[in-house]
């Protein structure tokens, strides 16, 4: 057990680190893509294994919605502000350059007029990282998100670009 941990004390490491995007919602007419931000705090347990907090905020566009009946009646919804905040755990392969998928799970909750909805979100995708020098990277992560609450769930296709630096390792 002593060894396995002096390994894992030598391997981890703490960070902080910021991103901005797109989130596009997927089979959803009333609303239309729109930004996103956040803060995501890896922690690096062991060299494979990086478990990350995160915080995030959407703001989804308006979208004009078409009625069938009446015909020609047409309004516009308003996009909904999204924040979610969870756990990610991903699988990082490499060293400088790294390819790695990541899953989570949190908690999302859509606000707009006429809704305040919260959903148990899981989250899934992809991720390339670069570390030009030591204690920077930066990522590129394309994912989807499903918010889910019984029969009812809303999916977002989330695009980012950001940057984490190394606090502690």
């Amino acid at each position: 057990a002593l060894a396995l941990f002096s390994g894992s004390a030598r391997a981890g490491s703490i960070g902080v680190g910021v991103y901005g995007g797109t989130s596009v919602p997927v089979l959803q007419a009333d609303e239309d893509k729109g930004t996103q931000f956040g803060v995501r705090l890896p922690v690096k347990l062991i060299p494979l294994i990086t478990v990350e907090p995160f915080f995030s905020s959407s703001a989804l566009g308006d979208q004009t919605v078409s009625l069938s009946s009446p015909p020609g009646v047409t309004f516009t919804r308003d996009g909904s502000k999204v924040t979610t905040y969870g756990a990610n755990v991903m699988l990082t392969l490499g060293g400088p350059v790294t390819f790695y998928p990541y899953g989570g799970i949190g908690q999302a909750k859509y606000k707009r007029t006429a809704q305040d909805e919260s959903f148990t979100s899981y989250q899934f995708g992809l991720g390339l990282g670069v570390s030009p020098i030591p204690k920077i990277s930066i990522h590129l992560r394309g994912g989807l998100q499903a918010a889910v609450d019984g029969a009812v769930s809303r999916k977002l296709l989330d695009i980012t670009l950001g940057a984490s630096y190394s606090l502690f390792s």
